[in-house]
């Protein structure tokens, strides 16, 4: 029997740290957005400091489960 593909994107760490980011960066950009124009300015700063981090968490994550795999 096949693993509900739902059931596994849900437990999946790369997916929840995906998520995770896509609503961080929209609450601290519509934070900035409604704030005044010195502020939206750091927080633009500050989302584009956290993509990489988000990404390589991601990439790293998705490289030990490819070699968790292989090793089986």
């Amino acid at each position: 029997m096949q693993p509900n593909p739902i059931k596994s994107l849900l437990r999946s760490r790369k997916f929840l740290i995906a998520v995770l980011d896509v609503f961080v960066s929209s609450v601290l950009f519509f934070v900035g957005k409604y704030a005044e124009a010195m502020v939206f300015e750091d927080v633009q700063f500050l989302i584009g400091a956290l993509q990489p981090v988000v990404i390589i968490i991601i990439a790293a994550i998705a490289f030990e489960d490819a070699a968790q795999k292989l090793n089986k």
